[in-house]
């Protein structure tokens, strides 16, 4: 019978891990080769790629799964030409319109570059992604994390506001870092163990900004710790293409991709541009106006600096026009600008005062609004403040508010940048003036009013310091209407000189800029305080009121302390002071009496006469606070060991100690003179202690003779009856506290102090055997009596004598 397994298949070898491993790896390379094939045979200006699924065989698949999870499909011009030039590992500059989708345009590119280099977490750095703000750094970071969610690479944020250590700790393990500058650098030049020798890629956004003048220190030194052999992406919606930035970053035959270059305009076709003329002590009014006829949208509102941010936000918060605002800008800690992004991006109807800190790269979701209520500093900020609405082919509305005086330079600037926007007209029905209730909140706030004058000086240091003075006309603006337009009381007083690094200034770290008054300071930063003289004594309250980093208002009483607290205050600097003066005519001085007024003035040992013409400076007579001054300069006393007074010593001038002689000689008459002083002491001491000593011999005989006679003798030195001629002589008698007895030769050591008549020697035995530790005997204790009590006396003491046994 055949066996039933003949016709059976042999069974098949498994391969082991080792095999498997080969097989992946062979996988891998496979796939690895044919993506190169692919990106190589792509050609940007063919216009074949329109979308992301055009583009997946010359992508990985973990990168085009998470463009498709995101909901990424059709790729923008900037993406079409951009991402197959840097598959292809060139260096590129592009420059395209705000809201094109640059973003994308870089990323793609960063994860293809370390998936085709089989980068891993052991690897180090491989790329870095350079943001000017912190806010675009977060937008990017969420992006990367969407498209780049199949990814086994590890990426991160560093931005600064939390801390340098718990940054440092997780910074060594991450392939992909988005950062900041300023903090990026921090980490080469601090953190031990982290480098970028092996960097693939660099990517700066916003590269015109970045590689300005505010971070052109903190480049130069970043791009020292880099490899040179990297490849570099530049992308921005107004591109540098200046040889010497080129050069700073080390670029090699970089590809300029301009996508809207031939365009008839610089911003999206889908914008609506237009500009209000209105004077600048108006332009609140202006802007309170349209805010509160269109309460039902999405607004951003530009202003110049942080200190007008602030109070502009204060100030219609107490208005309230019927709209949510916020305020951003870049002063705040991080977590609050990330609260507020967040909050803005979420909402419907918002109004957000922001500085240029939100002017690049950030996307807030569906802006109706964009106001530039000061004017930018040139057509390139423009062009990234309007950006921030119209986006994605979405429409959007841009209002720019010109002063008469800036509206001619600033339309030439953007005209010439083909930018397309129109004048209109603010109705009269529209308009509204809100200069009283600012006036009113300021009278009622003070910390209002000081934001107001922080604000005034902060928006007249920018104007003051603006290069395009075709623009900016200083000396054309009303200043003075200005600060009343504010609400402010009056202008206040700026010293105007020269700066000489105003990037320096803006950028300078919070600690030298808490919150200090800008009054104080020049145009160029630099502080301008009252010196202080060396020999003024300072409270623990000067010291509390010259701390400058409490709150708004601390600059504000010091100087009300410092400087408006003395006595020769001028009357012009009072505001409304009322104060009642007498003239010299009034007064007669030598009598002290006042013919007008019935005035009267009384001396009081000062170099100032205290005139008394009211009832209440009569009754501050009674006050020795206030009739301090008015005394003069009380001379100090000092007592020496016999409680006399007498002056303090005090220098002989050198003109007067020559005239007197030689040094030597005068030194040897003093010598002389205190030596015979001194001689004379001792023999008053010796006299004074001869006597003491005589004093505690009779005293000591007078104790002894009394306790022979077991106290019921008398005195010697009274009389029989007790009452001698000096009552007084007893006590004087009495040794004082803390004499030392060591210096009576006759002395004998104190006899012990007589018994009582119910004492025994036993009792002192007894203490000895307590004082040992011994055990008292349970016979009890045995008193002898020479005789039997009479008096109360007597017998409370035998009762206590039996207590104690």
């Amino acid at each position: 019978m055949p066996a039933k397994t003949a016709g059976k298949p042999k069974p098949q070898h498994k391969p082991n891990k080792t095999e498997l491993k080969k097989q992946k790896r062979k996988r891998d390379h496979e796939d690895l080769h044919k993506l190169e094939e692919a990106i190589a045979q792509l050609d940007p200006k063919s216009g074949k790629v329109k979308t992301f699924a055009d583009l997946s065989s010359a992508i990985s698949p973990a990168t085009a799964s998470g463009l498709h999870s995101s909901h990424f499909t059709n790729m923008t011009e900037i993406q079409e030409q951009a991402i197959p030039l840097a598959l292809q590992g060139k260096d590129i500059l592009g420059a395209a319109k705000t809201g094109s989708g640059k973003t994308l345009a870089f990323l793609v590119p960063v994860l293809e570059k370390l998936y085709r280099e089989q980068w891993t977490e052991f690897d180090g750095l491989g790329a870095l992604i350079l943001s000017p703000t912190r806010e675009l750094a977060v937008q990017i970071f969420e992006v990367l994390r969407k498209i780049g969610r199949h990814h086994a690479f590890s990426a991160g944020l560093v931005i600064g506001g939390k801390s340098l250590k718990e940054e440092a700790e997780r910074l060594i393990r991450m392939n992909i870092l988005v950062c900041t500058p300023g903090r990026m650098l921090q980490h080469l030049d601090q953190t031990a163990g982290f480098d970028a020798n092996n960097l693939q890629i660099l990517v700066l956004d916003e590269a015109d900004r970045i590689m300005d003048l505010g971070f052109q220190s903190a480049v130069d030194a970043l791009v020292e710790h880099l490899p040179k052999s990297r490849q570099t992406l530049m992308f921005s919606a107004t591109q540098s293409k200046k040889v010497s930035d080129l050069a700073r970053l080390s670029l090699k035959d970089p590809e300029y991709v301009s996508v809207h270059q031939d365009a008839t305009t610089a911003t999206p076709t889908t914008l609506q541009q237009h500009y209000i003329v209105t004077p600048l002590p108006e332009k609140l009014d202006t802007l309170y106006g349209f805010i509160k006829a269109n309460v039902k949208s999405k607004i951003i509102v530009f202003l110049s600096s942080g200190k007008q941010v602030r109070f502009v936000y204060e100030s219609f918060r107490h208005l309230q026009p019927g709209i949510p605002l916020l305020h951003l800008h870049g002063r705040q800690k991080q977590v609050a600008r990330l609260e507020i992004t967040n909050r803005f991006t979420a909402a419907k109807t918002s109004c957000l005062f922001a500085t240029d800190v939100v002017a690049r790269g950030i996307d807030f979701p569906a802006v109706d609004w964009v106001i530039q209520a000061d004017c930018p500093e040139d057509a390139d900020t423009y062009i990234h403040r309007v950006g921030r609405t119209a986006r994605f082919q979405s429409n959007g509305r841009a209002v720019l508010f010109l002063d008469p005086s800036e509206e001619e330079g600033m339309i030439k600037r953007l005209e010439h940048k083909k930018i397309p926007i129109q004048k209109v007209h603010v109705k009269e029905k529209k308009k509204k003036s809100i200069k009283n209730n600012l006036q009113d909140m300021c009278f009622k706030f003070p910390d209002l009013k000081y934001l107001g004058q922080k604000a005034f000086i902060s928006y007249t240091r920018s104007i003051h310091l603006q290069k395009d003075k075709e623009v900016f006309k200083f000396d054309d603006l009303d200043w003075d209407a200005y600060a009343s337009s504010l609400g402010l009381p009056g202008t206040p007083q700026i010293k105007f000189q020269k700066g000489e690094d105003i990037k320096r200034i803006k950028n300078a770290p919070r600690q030298g800029m808490s919150s200090d008054s800008e009054s104080d300071m020049d145009l160029d930063g630099a502080y301008d305080k009252k010196k202080k003289d060396k020999k003024e004594v300072r409270t623990k309250y000067d010291k509390m009121f010259e701390r400058t980093n409490q709150d708004v208002l601390s600059s504000h009483y010091s100087k009300l302390v410092l400087d408006g607290g003395k006595e020769d205050d001028d009357e012009e600097d009072d505001f409304l002071s009322v104060k009642r003066r007498l003239n010299d005519d009034d007064v007669d001085v030598l009598t002290g009496t006042a013919p007008i007024n019935s005035a009267k003035v009384i001396a009081l040992g000062g170099d100032d006469l205290y005139v008394v013409d009211s009832k209440r400076r009569e009754k501050a007579l009674q006050s020795k606070k206030k009739m301090a001054k008015f005394r003069g300069n009380s001379s100090k006393l000092v007592f020496d060991e016999e409680g006399n007074a007498h002056e303090i010593y005090e220098l002989q001038d050198e003109e007067d100690f020559k005239q007197q002689g030689p040094a030597d000689e005068q030194r040897q008459k003093f010598l002389d003179s205190e030596t015979v002083r001194v001689k004379e002491a001792d023999v008053d001491d010796k006299l004074l202690a001869k006597q003491r000593k005589r004093e505690k011999k009779e005293k000591r005989k007078a104790r002894e003779a009394m306790e022979m006679a077991g106290g019921e003798g008398v005195d010697p030195q009274l009389g029989a009856n007790g009452d001698g001629d000096d009552p007084l002589a007893l006590l004087r008698s009495l040794p004082m506290a803390g004499e030392d007895r060591s210096d009576d030769s006759d002395a004998e050591p104190p006899k012990k102090k007589a018994k009582k008549w119910f004492q025994d020697d036993s009792d002192d035995e007894d203490a000895k055997k307590k004082s040992k530790g011994g055990k008292k005997k349970k016979g009890g204790k045995v008193i002898e009596v020479d005789q039997e009590p009479e008096t109360l006396e007597d017998l409370e003491a035998l009762a206590a004598g039996l207590l104690d046994g």
